[in-house]
């Protein structure tokens, strides 16, 4: 279910997961777009499906990861569908949405009819591989809203192994679509994110014995992430972190290994990377309190949390911003709290 699935399936199970980019950390460059090619168009899909166009489509509805991405290297679309406000949405809380048709604020639903009054030729979403589904169109998703595919070719870029992968994605659509991705506001975000990735890495290098988890807590179980669904974790891992691959994920939904709150300890990181959707400085001792279990985490005890970017990055300007407050965390953490 998109960028939202583990969220969201998630809260089904009763988990209260609250679910950032802004202008200026995204790196949204909307003057960066040149005047789009006449065509013919296409664009390798993530499901590998190439799609053909006679002319390069101009009036694109987006999933809302996806239109930030689009928006990051100038190409504005018409229309952005998103799993929750728009305000709050930690891609789009602080874009510019004037002058672009909201057709949806909670997962699963669009309203197809005002999607068709703005005559798209194009939607972007997210493939997600699991799913065998574009972000919008996954299995639960209300039929009527499903009807949007009726009215433009869907591409996407794949949701896989790394953030980094994602970017490039995008920007090769944004590019086909005809933004100039060499625009030097473009350029600067990018080398703010390799800049970023330099940082992370002497940081990681510094801390060999430093482990982490990646975890969100509910009112009825403990959920930790695994890597191998977790896109920016396996960029994380790739980069020297030592991310904690839990043991039994849920066969039914891979992203996550569940925990019983009596078994909260069954992993003993040095730092753990909390759920950035709804993670908030008093998290942490608001947890201790209502599942004592939870300090039963060395980690936890010692207020050594972090937020991780669950599930939602997109652009380089957003990872960049997500790195550098990673890095101070890292910086900080003592590598035998765990021990």
């Amino acid at each position: 279910m998109s960028a939202w699935r583990p969220l969201l399936v998630v809260a089904a199970l009763s988990v209260v997961l609250a679910g950032c980019g802004s202008a200026s950390t995204s790196g949204t460059a909307q003057t960066a777009a040149s005047a789009a090619p006449s065509g013919p168009w296409s664009f390798t899909d993530g499901s590998g499906k190439t799609v053909k166009a006679d002319k390069t489509p101009t009036r694109i509805i987006a999933h809302a990861g996806e239109a930030a991405a689009l928006m990051s290297f100038g190409i504005k679309p018409v229309g952005i569908y998103a799993d929750e406000s728009v305000t709050t949405d930690l891609n789009l809380k602080d874009l510019d949405l004037t002058g672009i048709e909201i057709l949806g604020q909670e997962w699963g639903k669009i309203d197809v009819e005002k999607a068709a009054a703005l005559r798209p030729d194009l939607i972007v979403g997210d493939w997600w591989p699991a799913e065998k589904a574009h972000s919008g169109f996954e299995e639960g998703v209300d039929e009527k809203s499903k009807k949007l595919a009726e009215l433009a070719p869907v591409v996407g870029v794949a949701q896989g192994k790394s953030i980094v992968d994602l970017a490039e994605g995008y920007e090769s659509l944004a590019k086909s679509l005809g933004a100039d991705v060499a625009a030097p506001a473009i350029a600067a975000n990018k080398k703010r994110f390799e800049d970023a990735v330099a940082a992370f890495k002497t940081a990681v290098a510094a801390k060999p014995g430093l482990t982490v988890a990646a975890m969100s807590p509910a009112d009825d179980k403990l959920y930790v992430a695994n890597p191998e669904y977790a896109p920016e974790l396996l960029d994380l891992q790739s980069w020297g972190l030592k991310v904690i691959n839990p043991d039994t994920p849920d066969p039914g939904f891979p992203y996550w290994e569940n925990l019983s709150w009596e078994n909260a300890d069954k992993y003993q990181p040095d730092l753990i990377l909390w759920d950035g959707r709804n993670y908030k400085p008093t998290s942490n001792a608001e947890w201790g309190e209502k599942q004592p279990t939870w300090f039963k985490i060395k980690a936890a005890k010692a207020g050594a949390v972090a937020a991780w970017p669950a599930y939602w990055l997109h652009t380089y300007g957003d990872f960049a911003t997500e790195l550098e407050k990673l890095t101070e965390a890292i910086k900080t953490a003592d590598p035998d709290i765990g021990d």
